[in-house]
Protein backbone atom coordinates (compact mmCIF):
# COMPACT_ATOMS: atom_id res chain seq x y z
CA UNK A 1 0.00 0.00 0.00
CA UNK A 2 2.94 2.32 0.99
CA UNK A 3 4.34 1.82 -3.05
CA UNK A 4 1.28 2.54 -3.94
CA UNK A 5 1.25 6.09 -2.43
CA UNK A 6 4.13 7.04 -2.83
CA UNK A 7 3.93 6.29 -6.51
CA UNK A 8 0.75 8.32 -6.38
CA UNK A 9 2.41 10.87 -4.60
CA UNK A 10 5.14 11.19 -7.02
CA UNK A 11 2.78 11.60 -10.14
CA UNK A 12 1.17 14.10 -8.75
CA UNK A 13 4.51 16.44 -7.88
CA UNK A 14 5.58 15.32 -11.76
CA UNK A 15 2.16 17.11 -12.84
CA UNK A 16 2.30 20.03 -10.87
CA UNK A 17 5.92 20.73 -11.55
CA UNK A 18 5.29 20.02 -15.39
CA UNK A 19 2.39 22.35 -15.28
CA UNK A 20 4.66 24.70 -13.26
CA UNK A 21 7.13 24.66 -16.30
CA UNK A 22 4.70 25.26 -18.36
CA UNK A 23 3.18 28.26 -17.50
CA UNK A 24 7.03 29.54 -16.86
CA UNK A 25 7.84 28.75 -20.14
CA UNK A 26 4.59 30.11 -21.87
CA UNK A 27 4.90 33.88 -20.17
CA UNK A 28 8.77 33.58 -20.82
CA UNK A 29 7.69 33.23 -24.39
CA UNK A 30 5.27 36.21 -24.05
CA UNK A 31 7.56 38.06 -22.66
CA UNK A 32 9.99 37.46 -25.45
CA UNK A 33 7.15 38.38 -27.93
CA UNK A 34 6.32 34.41 -29.16
CA UNK A 35 2.68 33.54 -28.43
CA UNK A 36 2.33 32.08 -25.40
CA UNK A 37 0.39 28.63 -26.43
CA UNK A 38 3.74 28.52 -28.89
CA UNK A 39 5.88 28.35 -25.87
CA UNK A 40 3.24 26.32 -24.04
CA UNK A 41 3.33 23.78 -27.02
CA UNK A 42 7.08 23.40 -26.66
CA UNK A 43 7.20 23.87 -23.10
CA UNK A 44 5.06 20.18 -22.88
CA UNK A 45 6.68 18.35 -25.30
CA UNK A 46 10.31 19.73 -24.46
CA UNK A 47 9.35 18.57 -20.51
CA UNK A 48 8.08 14.99 -21.11
CA UNK A 49 10.62 14.25 -23.48
CA UNK A 50 8.91 11.63 -25.15
CA UNK A 51 7.06 12.09 -28.78
CA UNK A 52 3.50 12.91 -28.19
CA UNK A 53 0.49 13.14 -30.83
CA UNK A 54 -2.10 16.33 -31.45
CA UNK A 55 -4.74 14.72 -29.50
CA UNK A 56 -2.43 14.52 -26.06
CA UNK A 57 -0.70 18.12 -26.76
CA UNK A 58 -4.58 18.92 -27.05
CA UNK A 59 -5.57 17.24 -23.84
CA UNK A 60 -1.84 18.33 -22.09
CA UNK A 61 -2.69 22.19 -22.67
CA UNK A 62 -6.36 22.05 -22.71
CA UNK A 63 -6.68 23.96 -26.41
CA UNK A 64 -8.36 23.25 -30.07
CA UNK A 65 -6.81 21.15 -32.52
CA UNK A 66 -6.50 24.08 -34.70
CA UNK A 67 -4.65 25.51 -32.66
CA UNK A 68 -2.32 22.69 -31.27
CA UNK A 69 -1.94 21.56 -35.09
CA UNK A 70 -0.97 24.88 -36.06
CA UNK A 71 1.48 25.66 -33.41
CA UNK A 72 3.37 21.94 -33.61
CA UNK A 73 3.14 22.99 -37.37
CA UNK A 74 5.17 27.03 -36.47
CA UNK A 75 7.57 24.56 -33.84
CA UNK A 76 8.69 22.47 -36.92
CA UNK A 77 9.28 25.31 -39.20
CA UNK A 78 11.43 27.38 -36.21
CA UNK A 79 13.15 23.41 -36.18
CA UNK A 80 12.76 23.24 -32.30
CA UNK A 81 10.56 19.87 -32.83
CA UNK A 82 10.29 17.31 -34.92
CA UNK A 83 7.76 15.15 -36.81
CA UNK A 84 8.32 11.09 -35.23
CA UNK A 85 6.44 8.39 -36.76
CA UNK A 86 5.86 5.33 -34.89
CA UNK A 87 5.46 1.79 -37.00
CA UNK A 88 1.65 0.74 -37.38
CA UNK A 89 0.09 4.36 -35.96
CA UNK A 90 -1.24 6.56 -38.37
CA UNK A 91 -1.17 9.66 -36.09
CA UNK A 92 1.90 12.07 -36.34
CA UNK A 93 3.95 12.32 -32.87
CA UNK A 94 6.60 15.39 -32.43
CA UNK A 95 9.38 15.59 -30.19
CA UNK A 96 11.26 18.98 -28.85
CA UNK A 97 14.76 19.06 -29.67
CA UNK A 98 16.10 17.73 -25.96
CA UNK A 99 20.22 18.95 -26.35
CA UNK A 100 19.80 22.55 -24.89
CA UNK A 101 22.30 24.27 -26.69
CA UNK A 102 21.37 23.16 -29.98
CA UNK A 103 17.37 24.51 -28.60
CA UNK A 104 18.59 27.88 -27.86
CA UNK A 105 21.29 28.33 -31.16
CA UNK A 106 17.48 27.28 -33.02
CA UNK A 107 15.56 30.22 -31.56
CA UNK A 108 18.38 32.24 -31.82
CA UNK A 109 18.67 31.49 -35.51
CA UNK A 110 14.51 32.24 -35.84
CA UNK A 111 15.20 35.54 -34.11
CA UNK A 112 18.24 36.18 -35.92
CA UNK A 113 16.42 35.92 -39.19
CA UNK A 114 12.88 37.46 -38.14
CA UNK A 115 14.48 40.44 -36.19
CA UNK A 116 18.38 41.51 -36.78
CA UNK A 117 18.45 40.97 -40.76
CA UNK A 118 15.08 42.69 -41.72
CA UNK A 119 15.85 45.66 -39.17
CA UNK A 120 19.95 45.88 -40.71
CA UNK A 121 18.56 45.44 -44.33
CA UNK A 122 16.18 48.38 -43.57
CA UNK A 123 18.55 50.33 -41.15
CA UNK A 124 20.89 50.28 -44.67
CA UNK A 125 18.14 51.12 -46.96
CA UNK A 126 17.36 54.09 -45.02
CA UNK A 127 21.09 55.30 -44.82
CA UNK A 128 20.84 55.07 -48.63
CA UNK A 129 18.22 57.50 -48.81
CA UNK A 130 20.52 60.69 -47.49
CA UNK A 131 23.70 59.36 -49.19
CA UNK A 132 24.17 62.81 -51.81
CA UNK A 133 27.14 61.74 -53.57
CA UNK A 134 29.04 64.86 -54.46
CA UNK A 135 27.72 66.96 -52.17
CA UNK A 136 29.72 69.31 -49.98
CA UNK A 137 27.70 72.12 -48.99
CA UNK A 138 27.78 73.55 -45.84
CA UNK A 139 25.16 74.71 -44.37
CA UNK A 140 22.68 73.85 -41.05
CA UNK A 141 20.69 70.81 -43.57
CA UNK A 142 23.67 69.89 -44.58
CA UNK A 143 25.22 69.16 -41.43
CA UNK A 144 22.24 67.91 -39.95
CA UNK A 145 21.90 65.36 -42.41
CA UNK A 146 25.56 64.34 -41.79
CA UNK A 147 24.73 64.20 -37.96
CA UNK A 148 21.69 61.76 -39.06
CA UNK A 149 23.81 59.52 -41.21
CA UNK A 150 26.61 59.44 -38.55
CA UNK A 151 23.95 57.99 -35.97
CA UNK A 152 22.56 55.75 -38.57
CA UNK A 153 26.33 54.35 -39.42
CA UNK A 154 27.07 54.03 -35.55
CA UNK A 155 23.46 52.22 -35.48
CA UNK A 156 24.28 49.97 -38.88
CA UNK A 157 27.95 49.31 -37.11
CA UNK A 158 26.72 47.91 -33.82
CA UNK A 159 23.72 45.63 -35.56
CA UNK A 160 27.03 44.29 -37.85
CA UNK A 161 28.44 43.13 -34.74
CA UNK A 162 25.44 41.97 -33.21
CA UNK A 163 24.48 40.24 -36.55
CA UNK A 164 28.45 38.80 -36.30
CA UNK A 165 28.34 37.75 -32.99
CA UNK A 166 24.63 35.90 -33.91
CA UNK A 167 25.64 33.99 -36.90
CA UNK A 168 29.14 32.57 -34.79
CA UNK A 169 26.41 31.62 -31.96
CA UNK A 170 24.10 29.92 -34.12
CA UNK A 171 27.22 28.28 -35.87
CA UNK A 172 26.21 24.36 -36.43
CA UNK A 173 28.80 23.54 -33.72
CA UNK A 174 27.36 26.01 -30.68
CA UNK A 175 31.14 26.54 -30.00
CA UNK A 176 30.58 30.04 -29.92
CA UNK A 177 27.30 30.12 -27.80
CA UNK A 178 28.95 28.02 -25.23
CA UNK A 179 32.20 29.89 -25.10
CA UNK A 180 30.23 33.20 -24.56
CA UNK A 181 28.14 31.46 -21.78
CA UNK A 182 31.17 30.10 -20.14
CA UNK A 183 33.13 33.29 -20.25
CA UNK A 184 30.02 35.33 -19.00
CA UNK A 185 30.04 32.99 -16.25
CA UNK A 186 33.33 33.23 -14.87
CA UNK A 187 32.86 36.93 -15.23
CA UNK A 188 30.22 37.30 -12.82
Amino acid sequence: MRKRHDAANAAGVLKDARERFIALWGQMGSNWGIPRTMAQVHALLFIVGEPMNTDEIMDGLAISRGNASMTVRRLVDWGIVSRVHRRGDRKEYFLAEQDVWKMFRTILAQRKKQEIDPLLEALEACRQTTEIPGTRKVDADAAALTAHNDRLDDLIVFMRIADSISRRFISPTGEGLQLAAKLLDRAS
